[in-house]
């Protein structure tokens, strides 16, 4: 599938990775034209079959995406009263729930400065990985007299629990690398020059494994909103049906077969794995 229509986007396709670099100078605000190439992005993104990770990340080292626009923001129509059923940001709400729900891995490589409706996309992926020194969090709206309205408010506490949230959205603090990837924002915080090579391997390592796994892993994760006997049964039925791939039963075999339930290779268990789908 080609991904040669985008002017503020970069997309490189690496077989079942694609890296897509937000470019909009000079610092990456989400402007009208911009959120209208990731609304674009995202829905070409999600039908693609030929991809099982996706790697967000940006062409300005200060900057991975700093706010929606504001200027935009103050066009938004305002001559009804406030509706529960017709509100403003349905498009941005749409596009950021189709990176968590699309059968692909999402991350977020956050190299710089994020916040506003930044944050809130970085929120929706799967992952989001940062760099000590460098990665800012900061959600801006309350400030400004708004609050955040493309996610943010319910993605944020089911992140870093409520009263962070709290002091992250009310406050309308910075937070550091340390301190996100402390409070469980980021996965890891790296040092500077760590990130892209710990993205890529990891990335490579998900495009290995079968595709049916990874969508169906992420689909049974993805139940640990509902209940909990609601999500057993999700995660019960799912695994039933990998159990009955082709992919599954070979690599149970193989597992066995180069060294799996022995002491040694239970001590490199990470390594063993990614053996499996060699011959």
């Amino acid at each position: 599938m080609a991904y040669d229509a985008y002017r503020l986007v970069t997309v490189e396709q690496r077989g079942p990775i694609a890296y897509a670099t937000i470019n909009n100078p000079p610092i990456n605000l989400i402007t009208r034209n911009l959120l209208d190439e990731l609304v674009q992005l995202s829905r070409q993104l999600e039908a693609d079959d030929s991809l099982l990770v996706i790697v967000l990340r940006s062409a300005n080292p200060d900057f991975f995406i700093a706010h929606f626009d504001v200027g935009a923001i103050l066009e938004f129509p305002t001559d009804k009263p406030a509706s529960r059923e017709d509100y403003a940001n349905a498009f941005y709400h749409d596009m950021c729930e189709r990176f968590r729900l699309m059968d692909k891995i999402t991350i977020a490589q956050i190299e710089g400065r994020i916040g506003g409706g930044g944050s809130e996309l970085a929120m929706s992926c799967d992952m989001r990985f940062g760099v000590r020194g460098k990665t800012v969090i900061n959600q801006m709206e309350v400030p400004l007299g708004i609050l955040p309205g493309g996610t943010g408010t319910q993605r944020m506490p089911r992140l870093i629990g409520r009263n962070r949230a709290m002091e992250v959205i009310v406050g309308g603090i910075d937070v550091d690398a340390a301190l996100a990837e402390s409070w469980g924002y980021l996965n890891r915080a790296f040092e500077p020059g760590q990130i892209g090579p710990y993205v890529e391997w990891l990335a490579q390592r998900i495009a290995s494994f079968p595709p049916e796994a990874v969508r169906l892993a992420k689909q049974a994760i993805n139940s640990y909103e509902k209940p909990l006997a609601e999500g057993l049964r999700d995660e019960s039925y799912l695994f039933q049906q990998l159990l009955r791939t082709q992919s599954a039963r070979q690599r149970m075999q193989r597992f066995l077969t180069i060294g799996g339930q022995t002491r040694e290779g239970e001590l490199k268990i990470q390594e063993l794995s990614a053996r499996l789908g060699l011959q």
